[in-house]
C-alpha cells in the first residue's frame, strides 16, 4: 500500500489544484485564487432547514447518506448520527478513527475504519450490530440494500458482506495500472447489479449474487505518452436513467450508454474529476476547471456552461427539480436554473470546503462540509 501510495504522489499533485488543500495553501503565492465571487439578485428562495454539527473529516471525505426521511452522517474521530427534522435521533461512538462513511438503506448505517474495518449500527435504535475486518483501506461510503454492504477498498477491489452479520460473501477484482486517482467515490447497486468506474476508463456491471462480471464498458481509453497524461479514471459514481447509464473521465470523455446492449448513445471529450448528475432532459458535469456545464441528455449537445466558479474546487453537481446545486471550496452553496445556468441563489453552509457530495433531501438537499457541519436546505 505505501509503494501504490508513492507512486501516485504526481497524480495526486495535479488533482490537488482543484480542491481546497492548492486553493488556500497560505504559504503557495503563486497559485491562482479561487474566482471572486460577485454580487447576485436571488430568484430562488433558499433556506437553511437546519444545520447540525457532526465533527470534522480529517483527511478524509465522508458522505451523508439519506433514508426513509432521515440524514447520516459521521466524522474521522468516530461519531456516528442519525438525525432527523434537524434533531439527533440517536448517536453512536466507534472509538476508532473513521475514514469513510455514511453508506445506508435506513435499516442499517454502515462506516469503515481507518484500520479498514466495516462498522454496522442499527438505523432505527443506533445499537452496533456487527464489526467486519475487510483487511483494505477504504475510502468511499459503503453501499448498502437489504441483502449487502458492498465495500469500495483503495486497490479497487468490491468487497461483498452479508448485511445481517457482516460474513464476506465475494470479492470482485480486476487489474488496474500503474497510476490511479485517489478516489473517494463508491458504487452503487441496482436492479441486482453493482455498477461502478474504475481506472483506465472502464464503466463494470458486477452480478450481485456472485461477484461475476456481466459487462464492461469504456468510457473513455487512456493516451499520452505518459503515465500521467494517460489516467483516465472514471469520475465519481456512475448515473442511471431508465435504460441509460451515464458516466464521465478525467482526461477523457462524458458518455451515456444504452444499458440493454451497451451501445454508445453519445460521448463528448470531457475531464471531471468530481463526476456528474443526470435527469431526463440533462446531464450535468463540473469539469476539471470548475465550470458546470449541462449536456442535452440523449444528444449530448452542449446546452450551457457557468464558467464564474473557477478555481473555487466545486463539487458534483446535484440536480434539484429546477435547480443545480454545487459546493465549493471556501463552504459556498452555489443555486444554478436548471435550464440556463444562471446563479438563482447562495448561502455559506460554513467556512470550510465542501468536497462530499451534496444529496437530495424532502424539498432540497443536505451538504456536509469538511469541518463537520450538516446543513439541511430548501430550495423554491
Amino acid at each position: 500500500m505505501k509503494v501504490r501510495a508513492l507512486r501516485m504522489l504526481p497524480v495526486l499533485a495535479a488533482v490537488l489544484l482543484t480542491t481546497a488543500c492548492s486553493s488556500l495553501n497560505p504559504f503557495a503565492s503563486s497559485t491562482p485564487k479561487p474566482a471572486k465571487l460577485t454580487d447576485l439578485k436571488p430568484s430562488a428562495d433558499l433556506r437553511t432547514a437546519w444545520s447540525v454539527g457532526v465533527g470534522d473529516s480529517g483527511p478524509y471525505v465522508f458522505q451523508p447518506a439519506v433514508a426513509n426521511g432521515s440524514v447520516f452522517a459521521a466524522s474521522h474521530k468516530g461519531r456516528v448520527v442519525r438525525i432527523e427534522g434537524g434533531k439527533e435521533v440517536w448517536r453512536a461512538d466507534a472509538d476508532t478513527r473513521l475514514s469513510a462513511g455514511v453508506g445506508s438503506n435506513g435499516k442499517l448505517a454502515v462506516v469503515v475504519s481507518t484500520a479498514g474495518v466495516v462498522i454496522a449500527y442499527d438505523g432505527a435504535t443506533g445499537a452496533e450490530r456487527w464489526r467486519a475486518p475487510v483487511g483494505a483501506e477504504v475510502l468511499a461510503a459503503p453501499a448498502v440494500s437489504d441483502d449487502l454492504v458492498l465495500v469500495r477498498a483503495s486497490d479497487q477491489r468490491l468487497i461483498a458482506l452479508a448485511a445481517k452479520d457482516g460474513a464476506r460473501r465475494w470479492i470482485y477484482q480486476r487489474a488496474n495500472p500503474p497510476l490511479a486517482l485517489r478516489s473517494f467515490s463508491g458504487v452503487i447497486m441496482e436492479g441486482g447489479v453493482a455498477l461502478a468506474g474504475f481506472p483506465g476508463g472502464k464503466l463494470v456491471a458486477v452480478n450481485l449474487t456472485n461477484g461475476g462480471a456481466l459487462w464492461e464498458l469504456t468510457v473513455a481509453s487512456p493516451r499520452g505518452a505518459t503515465e500521467l497524461e494517460r489516467v483516465a479514471d472514471v469520475a465519481g459514481v456512475p448515473v442511471v436513467g431508465r435504460r441509460e447509464v451515464c458516466a464521465v473521465t478525467y482526461q477523457g470523455r462524458a458518455a451515456c450508454f444504452d444499458a440493454s446492449n451497451g451501445n454508445a448513445l453519445w460521448t463528448r471529450e470531457f475531464s471531471s474529476s468530481v463526476g456528474m448528475d443526470r435527469d431526463t432532459r440533462f446531464a450535468v458535469i463540473t469539469d476539471d476547471k470548475d465550470a458546470v456545464q449541462a449536456l442535452d441528455v440523449y444528444s449530448g449537445a452542449s446546452v450551457w456552461k457557468q464558467d464564474a466558479l473557477a478555481r473555487r474546487g466545486v463539487s458534483r453537481p446535484l440536480i434539484v427539480g429546477d435547480y443545480v446545486a454545487v459546493g465549493d471550496v471556501e463552504g459556498y452553496v452555489h443555486v444554478l436554473r436548471r435550464e440556463d445556468g444562471a446563479f438563482a441563489a447562495r448561502d455559506r453552509a460554513d467556512s470550510s470546503p465542501i468536497v462530499a457530495d451534496l444529496r437530495g433531501y424532502g424539498r432540497g438537499f443536505v451538504v456536509q462540509t469538511r469541518s463537520g457541519d450538516v446543513v439541511a436546505y430548501e430550495v423554491r
